[in-house]
């Protein structure tokens, strides 16, 4: 199963804070460069992730921030895509994450989904939020 793993410039502990209380994360841990064994003095930042996780519901979520002094450009060409169960709950999804970031496209039925909706939250991470189907898909429907 692919996990994603995102980066920030700076910002990883409390974009990974904010992520487990909006997805009700079972477990977070984080190790700091500073905490990092036979890490270079130069690399030893203690406010910089080296890498995090979150254990959720679903699956899991890891994250770092870049290097100290590393060029950033966070999730620039990603999008994380989570699945709801409910239209409500993909709602619920969508506000917490929009909340102090910018919405590309607003949550709403569509062709394809009974909710659906795309952001870029406060932390640069690009999020695209959809409600599952009420019937599973027929993959042989076309065959």
């Amino acid at each position: 199963m692919p996990i994603p793993y995102i980066h920030f410039d700076g910002h990883c502990a409390e974009a990974l804070a904010f992520y487990a209380d909006v997805f009700g994360a079972e477990d977070l841990s984080m190790m700091r460069y500073s905490d990092a064994p036979e890490m270079d003095d130069t690399m030893r930042d203690p406010t910089r992730v080296i890498h995090g996780q979150l254990t959720l519901p679903d699956g899991m979520l890891m994250a770092s921030d870049y290097p100290p002094g590393m060029p950033a450009d966070p999730q620039s060409a990603v999008s994380i895509m989570t699945v709801a169960d409910t239209v409500s709950e993909g709602q619920r999804l969508f506000n917490a994450l929009s909340d102090h970031g910018h919405v590309v496209q607003g949550f709403g039925p569509s062709f394809f989904s009974r909710g659906f909706g795309m952001l870029k939250d406060r932390y640069g991470t690009h999020w695209m939020i959809s409600v599952a189907p009420e019937e599973p898909l027929d993959a042989t429907a076309d065959a």
